[in-house]
Formats: structure tokens, C-alpha cells, sequence
């Protein structure tokens, strides 16, 4: 029976085997390992600085140790006018110091209860900050060249 549907085929001779349609070639395309590992791109050069401790470097990193320490010296700074503060105002305004909140003086309330958590504030918004430097030096190693 397949020999009669072949045979009923218009232009083909009984028994003949089809011939494959060549295809026109398609274009080549190189990949060259060599090109692509040779390529550096501008964060790569950024850590080599840095992990070799060249100039660019050393100042990318003194550059970050300034940051964290001028943040360092603001909030010592606050606390050291909020809390040295508090003294010098029950020295020189004495009516201050006699005030009582819920039967506690003042003095006590402020020095001894309240500037624990103001302390913890200071200490959570110093943590915040020196990330923040961190991230932003990482951005400035990791981003590309303009």
C-alpha cells in the first residue's frame, strides 16, 4: 500500500528516496574566552585598589574612617551637651533642681532614669548612620565609571 501512495504522487518515481533541501548556512559566531576575561570593569579596578592599598585606595579608606569618625564626634558631642548639660543648669539655676515629678526630684528623673533611653536613641541613630557610610562607600567602590 505505500508503494501505491508514492506512486500517486505527482513527479516522483516509484521507490525514489526524497533528497534533503540544503539550507543556506547560517553566519558563524566566535566566542572567545580570552576577549571576555580581559575585559575589567570599573568595580574591579575599585577592589583592586583597595586590596592592593594604593593611593586611590588608602584614600577611599581614609575617606570612610573620616566619616565614621566626624559621626562619632557629632553624637559625643550631643551627648555630652545634653547629659554635661544638665549639671551646669541645677548649678546655675537652682530652683530647677528642686523640682519634684511624681514625688522623684528632677535631677534624679533626668540623670538617673531618662537619659538611659536617650542614650539608647543615640546609640540606635549612630548605628543607622555609620551603615548608611558603609552603604555609600560600598555604592561608590561598586559602581561603574562614567
Amino acid at each position: 500500500m505505500t508503494g501505491a501512495a508514492e506512486q500517486d504522487r505527482p513527479g516522483r518515481p516509484a521507490g525514489a528516496v526524497p533528497v534533503p533541501v540544503p539550507r543556506p548556512p547560517q553566519p558563524r559566531t566566535r566566542i572567545v574566552l580570552a576577549e571576555v576575561s580581559r575585559r575589567d570593569r570599573p568595580a574591579d579596578r575599585t577592589r583592586t585598589e583597595l586590596t592592593q592599598q594604593t593611593r586611590v585606595g588608602e584614600a577611599l579608606v581614609q575617606g570612610l574612617v573620616r566619616a565614621q569618625l566626624a559621626l562619632a564626634l557629632r553624637l559625643s558631642l550631643v551627648v555630652l551637651i545634653a547629659l554635661g548639660g544638665l549639671p551646669w543648669l541645677f548649678a546655675i539655676a537652682p530652683s530647677v533642681g528642686r523640682v519634684t515629678v511624681l514625688g522623684v526630684n528632677l535631677p534624679w528623673l533626668l540623670l538617673g532614669v531618662l537619659s538611659f533611653p536617650f542614650l539608647i536613641v543615640v546609640g540606635w541613630a549612630y548605628v543607622r548612620w555609620a551603615e548608611r557610610n558603609e552603604q555609600d562607600f560600598t555604592d561608590l567602590v561598586e559602581r561603574p565609571e562614567r
